[in-house]
């Protein structure tokens, strides 16, 4: 089954689930960036609650250019930024150090649009993970794959919802949860950190 879905940054670790189950991944890179979505935000667990990472983007919430044309406001150093607050949450974590040098030289790398940071996040998990399906971007913008051989989770997989439409992954231990409990749907980035990827 192929599995089409939005680019995201560092998707929750139920993409990649299913992504192992799938034969195939369309990107779809025309259809419109929508605000509140995991196009430009992840959540890590951090030691007081969870935590939201967001890139800044030109056209801020109001953008509706399709996600291919969406440019990241690298006037700010969201960077420097995003990668503290990844250290801060994971240091501790059992594998963080095991792939702290690669990620940070990912973070010192500059990109003008979104779609391209995003689609070098998820090569780099997908190596981590040693998932090999294939994968390419959208052609032009399809509103419908009503073929049985596509799952179309585009606008499905965002913050807002995660919880009620998708059931959580296989429980595994994280940093924080003597304090909180397993919190479902976090950032591939915690399962990384805390599992070494092992699904």
């Amino acid at each position: 089954m192929t599995l089409v879905i939005d680019l995201q940054y560092f998707s929750p670790s139920i993409f990649y689930f299913q992504l192992r189950k799938s034969s195939h991944c369309i990107f779809d890179q025309y259809e419109h960036f929508q605000k509140m979505s995991f196009r430009n935000r992840c959540t890590l667990s951090g030691g007081n609650r969870p935590i939201v990472l967001s890139i800044p983007i030109y056209g801020g919430r109001n953008q509706r250019a399709a996600m291919k044309d969406v440019r990241i406001r690298n006037s700010e150093s969201w960077q420097a930024r995003h990668w503290k607050t990844i250290m801060s949450c994971y240091n501790k974590s059992p594998w963080f150090g095991h792939y702290a040098g690669e990620l940070e030289s990912l973070y010192s790398r500059k990109f003008e649009f979104l779609k391209d940071w995003n689609l070098e996040c998820f090569k780099w998990i997908a190596d981590k993970l040693s998932i090999e399906t294939s994968w390419s971007l959208s052609n032009s913008y399809q509103e419908n794959y009503n073929d049985s051989q596509f799952l179309d989770w585009r606008n499905k997989l965002k913050p807002s919802t995660i919880n009620q439409i998708f059931p959580p992954v296989p429980r595994y231990p994280q940093v924080f949860e003597d304090r909180f409990g397993f919190i479902p749907h976090l950032s591939v980035l915690d399962f990384l950190f805390c599992t070494k990827g092992e699904m």
